[in-house]
């Protein structure tokens, strides 16, 4: 399902200039500025508070900055843009955002039109949304789950389940909010293969984590955000291991 990019050189797609963002009087970003290109695979860390959920939505235009200017794909991303139907579209498409509670983006009744949903929503023919279902099942291992209601199955499960309508839009950046919150071993190494995978194939993936350990070698760049809302370290993930943030 993913293709593999061949430029040597990747092209930004994001660039967040000096964004500092509020929820009325309290700060949650605080001057941030990031440069994210095609392929990057960035773990994004900090305390709870530190700004990770708030950046990541800033991402997915969830959030809008109180001050500075958020760009994608070269593109102004503000209050008067996203109100292009066309435009919020094509974010929606080509970012993928897994919510920390997977609950709630899972609504449909059935594990089929949880996957089918994004699809039939952007148009695609009946055969066309069949065979990505069928595609995004099999990626993830949960072809037995596919006649289920999605609340009533495992923590590990409905997150693979909504990591699958994720992808069923076939997306190119894959934004992820604390994955592994809750998941037993077995299912976070799945996950961290699948992340892997997902980067390699050419894709941008940027994760929210309290903690780096346990990762191997799945991101190639962290970006730290302190308590104070700022970011203190933004480097290759060896670096970050042997700094003291």
């Amino acid at each position: 399902m993913f293709g593999v990019m061949c430029d040597d050189v990747m092209k930004e797609i994001i660039n967040i200039k000096k964004v500092s963002c509020y929820y009325d009087d309290k700060i949650a970003l605080s001057d941030v500025s990031i440069s994210v290109s095609e392929g990057d695979s960035i773990a994004i860390l900090g305390a709870n508070g530190s700004g990770k959920s708030t950046l990541l939505k800033l991402i997915v235009a969830l959030v809008m900055p109180s001050n500075g200017e958020y760009f994608f794909e070269g593109v102004l991303v503000n209050e008067q843009t996203i109100k292009d139907k066309l435009f919020l579209k094509t974010i929606h498409k080509k970012i993928g955002f897994l919510f920390q509670n997977v609950e709630h983006q899972l609504f449909c009744t059935s594990v089929r039109d949880e996957i089918a949903f994004g699809p039939r929503q952007l148009g695609f023919i009946e055969h066309d949304v069949e065979t990505r279902v069928k595609d995004c099942l099999s990626m993830l291992n949960i072809e037995h789950l596919v006649d289920r209601v999605p609340y009533h199955l495992s923590e590990g499960e409905k997150k693979k389940v909504a990591l699958a309508a994720v992808l069923a839009l076939n997306p190119d950046v894959l934004v992820l909010d604390e994955p592994f919150n809750g998941l037993d071993h077995r299912t976070k190494a799945f996950m961290l293969d699948f992340i892997k995978i997902f980067s390699k194939s050419g894709k941008t993936v940027l994760c929210a984590l309290h903690d780096i350990t346990g990762t191997g070698d799945v991101f190639n760049r962290a970006i730290a955000l302190s308590t104070t809302n700022k970011i203190v370290f933004d480097g290759i993930c060896d670096d970050f291991n042997s700094a003291k943030y």
